[in-house]
């Protein structure tokens, strides 16, 4: 189990808000920083921290991407190889992003289409950058007791239920994948631990992010994910207006 640092980017600043309140340019901010993407990025190389996810809030073709890119792009100069980057990435773009010194690509939307998997644009991805560079987002939100996967930052619904046998199905496809809890995503309440246990199914790495905020919600994820389930910290951390110090967390789940 992994501390899996993060670099949220809304608006061309590195912010944390609350996922599920994001529109457009506007959304409830918990942090919004003085600082770069490129601070953070060289915080993280230099603790050693690998895996890292790199997120471009604005949605591509609005007026504040490019500003999200080009603070994404410094993140990864100062620290290439070592991030993951989501927001916007297709077939297209996919390869500009990891020759700009990414590690990996995140998608969700592009392979969701018509709230379903297209297993073609998946394909097509995969036949451009290969399957070991592509990280799935299967952020999801729970209906009627089952976790449906949510598209378009989180505002469309899917007909994917996530489940063991569906992480199981889809770990064949990329080489990590990584879900946010949607419901507790931004506020601090702990961790969906039901979420966590199907986790823990997957045969490739896989990285829970959503509502952590104490360090024994880290040891309750170690527990429910039985040692196999990393995690990132977002508003919760010092670092972006918390009380969890990152030095700790860097420190005991770094390496």
């Amino acid at each position: 189990m992994k501390f899996r640092p993060c670099i949220d980017i809304h608006n061309g600043r590195v912010k944390q808000i609350v996922g599920s309140t994001l529109l457009g340019e506007n959304a409830a901010e918990n942090f919004v920083s003085d600082l770069g993407a490129a601070h953070f990025a060289k915080m993280y190389r230099r603790d050693g921290l690998t895996g890292g996810h790199v997120i471009l809030l604005n949605a591509r073709g609005t007026e504040f991407y490019e500003a999200d890119k080009r603070q994404a792009f410094e993140a990864f100069k100062e620290y290439p190889g070592g991030l993951q980057v989501g927001g916007g990435i297709d077939d297209e773009n996919a390869a500009e992003f990891l020759s700009a010194g990414a590690s990996h690509v995140i998608v969700t939307s592009f392979v969701f289409r018509g709230g379903a998997l297209d297993r073609e644009a998946l394909g097509r991805l995969i036949k451009k950058v290969g399957k070991e560079r592509i990280v799935l987002d299967l952020s999801c939100k729970k209906f009627g007791g089952e976790y449906f996967v949510m598209t378009d930052r989180w505002s469309v619904k899917s007909d994917m239920v996530l489940s063991e046998s569906t992480v199981q199905g889809l770990s064949e496809s990329c080489a990590e994948l990584l879900v946010h809890a949607v419901d507790a995503e931004g506020k601090s309440r702990g961790i969906d631990g039901d979420l966590v246990k199907i986790l823990a199914a997957s045969d490739v790495p896989v990285t829970y992010a959503g509502g952590i905020s104490s360090y024994s919600d880290i040891e309750r994820l170690g527990e429910l994910g039985g040692g196999k389930v990393d995690f990132t910290v977002g508003s919760a951390l010092d670092i972006f207006g918390g009380k969890m110090e990152y030095e700790v967390l860097a420190r005991r789940y770094g390496k």
